[in-house]
């Protein structure tokens, strides 16, 4: 059985760890679309948090407190940063890291494409799973945002060419939630590059080829719409007739982990498992999903057109998440199109 997962963020990273589980298990071969949505460049250096947190996660490197970045990690380059006054002082690089986003940067300015790095990258960590940037290409996620006093030409930047704006400004994501933590007066999200970008190496293979399609547990406005953003993307997932099985990231009214309700409520949809199936939406009607996992306080979730099925759905340890893992697949094995 060949599975793929469109993932992002701290929670596809723990998903992944349980379908790592259960592939091994059953020897079905396992591949992760990985969002680079939150790609940036800082200190001159590009930094792929999503692609870090999943290999870290899976190659055993990751801080188990943080859930974020490496174990053991030490912050004598951030320290001397800050000793230079050197912007942004909000994101703070850890020395281990710094390892990694050097070595990213070097191979990227020598003409590797991401993908390729992320290979190389990876053949270190040896995550058991194979792991594919969406795209090569420039794709970052901006959040446009109030800004009641704008610097003179300010604009959005989107692929909309939208020129000078009164009262508004874009800023990375990366900023708007480790600086601001999501707290300003926020318009809309846009996905800088999307529209020029293509999928990376492998992906749309990987999408034709697979028996069943998994999206995590992940924010679906930040770690998954940046994905299917990609032109070919989305297509590729409705062009192939294997099932499509979405776990939900929220349980109860509550997002499992991050700021997802932040996000939800800046597109006017609700923070419930059944907001974000009919976000997706269901794909009889041009959607995305055939099956949806909700956890058992949400046992009362119905979705027009997509198959429900309660597990719990807490990813407290792999084996936990490999029994989420192997519940996605039953219900993809049967699903219905119906509710319930």
């Amino acid at each position: 059985m060949r599975i793929v997962v469109l993932t992002g963020g701290i929670g596809g990273a723990k998903f992944l760890v349980g379908a790592r589980e259960y592939a091994r298990r059953t020897g079905a071969e396992l591949t992760a679309v990985v969002n680079v949505g939150d790609d940036v460049i800082l200190h001159g250096l590009r930094i792929s948090p999503d692609l870090d947190s999943v290999m870290y996660t899976l190659g055993g490197g990751a801080d188990p407190e943080r859930g974020w970045g490496r174990a053991g990690e030490t912050w004598a380059v951030k320290n001397e940063l800050a000793a230079y006054q050197a912007e942004p002082t909000w994101f703070g690089l850890g020395d281990r890291d710094v390892a990694t986003h050097l070595v990213r940067t070097t191979m990227l300015n020598a003409g590797y494409p991401l993908s390729a790095v992320t290979e190389a990258l990876c053949a270190r960590w040896q995550p058991g799973v194979r792991l594919l940037p969406a795209t090569d290409d420039r794709l970052e996620t901006h959040v446009v945002v109030s800004d009641p006093e704008p610097a003179a030409g300010d604009t959005v930047d989107d692929d909309s060419g939208t020129g000078p704006v009164g009262g508004e400004r874009a800023i990375h994501f990366q900023e708007w939630w480790i600086r601001h933590r999501g707290a300003l007066p926020t318009h809309r999200f846009v996905f800088v590059g999307a529209a020029q970008a293509k999928p990376a190496a492998g992906v749309l293979e990987a999408l034709a080829a697979a028996d069943v399609m998994l999206i995590a547990p992940s924010n679906p406005v930040v770690s998954i719409a940046p994905v299917l953003a990609v032109p070919g993307i989305r297509e590729a997932l409705a062009g192939n007739p294997a099932p499509v099985v979405g776990v939900s990231p929220i349980i109860g009214d509550a997002p499992v982990r991050g700021m997802a309700d932040r996000c939800l409520a800046v597109l006017g949809e609700p923070c419930t498992a059944a907001g974000v199936a009919a976000l997706y939406g269901a794909r009889r009607t041009a959607g995305l999903l055939d099956g949806w996992l909700v956890d058992p306080v949400d046992d009362a979730t119905r979705v027009d057109g997509i198959e429900v099925r309660a597990v719990p759905l807490w990813m407290s340890d792999p084996a936990a998440t490999a029994a989420m893992v192997e519940a996605a697949i039953e219900l993809a094995d049967r699903p219905t199109g119906v509710t319930g």
